[in-house]
């Protein structure tokens, strides 16, 4: 224990001459039942805060375990004056405090601990949440653009969300759906993988209509696509890592990845293809560069098409996406390359 208390120290203290200024107050937010590894996500927690607190940071840890706690906990750590919240937990912890982030001078930061942690490994944001914390002492906020997601919820009424990983439509939205919360933390990242394989040879794959101009042509588009992702960061982590090239944190724009088959052989092939870091696209599977798109369902079609961003299953068709330019702050390591 001393010498994991010692280790803490010397982190904190050997980076307090790099420390950034402009992190001052912040609050840890975390969900202490979530993730695969929740029995040791308080201890994990605690040990960002060891060094938080070492390098003269006053912070402090909210617990967050219902639905809209996350939120609220980031709404009242604004109103307490809060410089910078972290998001303890994964994509889908980031998006619940994202929704309140947005538009503020508040920073966003992230200390992985999630099944699914793509912002993170987009940020270069690897290891144990004390060598991560000390790497955000060195972060600076930057004022970067987010995606935003207008949708129709389960009332059938008309919704907005922002999102800061990817929107999809389609075959991700599906197993978003599909996936079991009490399965997912037993599992973790595994549940995925056989989610997504029952989703691939079950799923009909229903086309439905996507409308958009293309950067650099003033000329509106639309296809018939069984699946769309509009994706806002380099890297994924994981098995995906790289999906869509080109696509930056930084950027107004959107990638947008349109599968415009219903081939379960043409989905596997190009899912295996992005395995081996050997993925193309075209004419069936296209990638775009769009500020926005607008999708609805086919004509007579009473197929529900779900909708997710960031991970979390939102609500369903009709759906519009955009960009919002300039609207978080985000802390990002000096030498991450988002």
């Amino acid at each position: 224990m001393m010498e994991t208390n010692a280790r803490k120290a010397s982190l904190a203290l050997g980076s307090m001459s790099q420390v950034n200024l402009a992190m001052q107050r912040v609050a840890l937010i975390y969900n202490p039942v979530s993730g695969q590894y929740s029995a040791r996500r308080g201890a994990a927690v605690q040990d960002a805060l060891a060094v938080l607190c070492a390098a003269g940071v006053s912070a402090e840890i909210l617990e967050s375990s219902t639905p809209g706690g996350a939120t609220a906990h980031t709404e009242e750590a604004i109103r307490q004056g809060c410089d910078t919240v972290l998001a303890c937990g994964g994509d889908g912890t980031v998006h619940a405090i994202l929704q309140s982030l947005v538009g503020t001078p508040v920073a966003l930061g992230v200390i992985p601990l999630g099944t699914a942690n793509a912002l993170a490994a987009d940020l270069g944001l690897i290891g144990s949440p004390e060598r991560v914390a000390e790497t955000l002492l060195r972060a600076v906020p930057s004022l970067i653009p987010v995606g935003r997601i207008h949708f129709q919820d389960d009332a059938g009424s008309p919704v907005s969300r922002y999102f800061i990983v990817a929107a999809g439509i389609g075959a991700d939205a599906q197993l978003m759906y599909r996936m079991d919360a009490r399965l997912k933390r037993r599992f973790g990242y595994a549940l995925y993988l056989v989610e997504a394989f029952r989703v691939w040879a079950t799923s009909p794959f229903p086309f439905f209509e996507a409308t958009f101009t293309t950067n650099g042509t003033g000329a509106p588009r639309m296809v018939e696509a069984s699946q769309l992702l509009a994706v806002r960061v380099r890297s994924f982590g994981g098995v995906l890592r790289e999906l869509a090239p080109g696509a930056t944190l930084r950027t107004g724009g959107l990638q947008l990845l349109a599968f415009k088959t219903r081939s379960r052989y043409r989905f596997l092939r190009f899912l295996l293809a992005v395995l081996f870091r050997r993925h193309t696209f075209s004419g069936e599977i296209e990638l775009l560069e769009v500020a926005s798109v607008e999708c609805r369902a086919q004509k007579g079609s009473t197929t529900r098409l779900f909708v997710e961003a960031d991970g979390e299953v939102l609500g369903s068709l009709p759906v519009r996406i955009e960009v919002v330019p300039q609207a978080l702050n985000l802390l990002i390591p000096p030498d991450a390359q988002p």
